[in-house]
């Protein structure tokens, strides 16, 4: 049993701090309410789950053989994670949702996860450190363990976010935190290069 808590704090506490997931999460819920935002964090988690498995299974090894590729996701991932940075910064704040494709998806929050650098930092890590022993039980005990408090963290920022959408009534007010919330991308994606 201890070894399943040791799991879950881990993955709370990679799963919960500020990343550009959750802050994608955070702004979706702010913009779409948290229903529709459950479609981001559901991909996401799932996402995650499969980048967390596939490691667990070799996937590691892989990227240590071919070192580019982890150069080449990792600068693919700051690429597009900046981009969604300048989509947010440059967005209108009209208070019309727009047209059901911008809401958050499922597909984009599982690719988030594979272009996000928090997310190849955490899943190498956390396999490196409960499952490279364990053998294939520890890794897919380890990958249930991070699904459940994966989805709840992510649907964590989701539900705040959904708190503050009757703050954001005014096409201001949401310019206001949409260029926060692509400051704090921005911000997460310098950090995330330097590690």
């Amino acid at each position: 049993m201890s070894m399943i808590l040791s799991m879950a704090a881990f993955a709370l506490a990679a799963s919960i701090s500020p990343g550009p997931v959750n802050i994608v999460a955070l702004g979706s819920g702010a913009r779409y309410g948290f229903a529709a935002s459950m479609r981001h964090v559901t991909g996401a988690t799932f996402g995650f789950s499969m980048l967390l498995l596939l490691t667990g299974l070799g996937l590691h090894e892989l990227l240590v053989q071919l070192p580019w590729l982890t150069d080449a996701l990792r600068w693919a991932g700051a690429a597009f994670l900046l981009t969604m940075a300048w989509r947010l910064a440059t967005d209108s704040g009209e208070l019309d949702a727009g047209p059901a494709s911008k809401k958050p998806t499922l597909s984009h929050g599982a690719v988030m996860q594979w272009l996000n650098p928090k997310a190849w930092l955490a899943a190498v890590a956390g396999m490196g450190t409960y499952a490279a022993e364990g053998g294939l039980g520890a890794v897919w005990l380890f990958t249930g363990v991070y699904f459940v408090v994966c989805y709840l963290s992510i649907a964590s920022w989701a539900w705040a976010g959904s708190v503050l959408q009757h703050y954001l009534q005014a096409p201001n007010r949401i310019r206001w935190f949409n260029r926060t919330m692509a400051a704090m991308i921005a911000a997460s994606v310098i950090y995330l290069l330097a590690v």
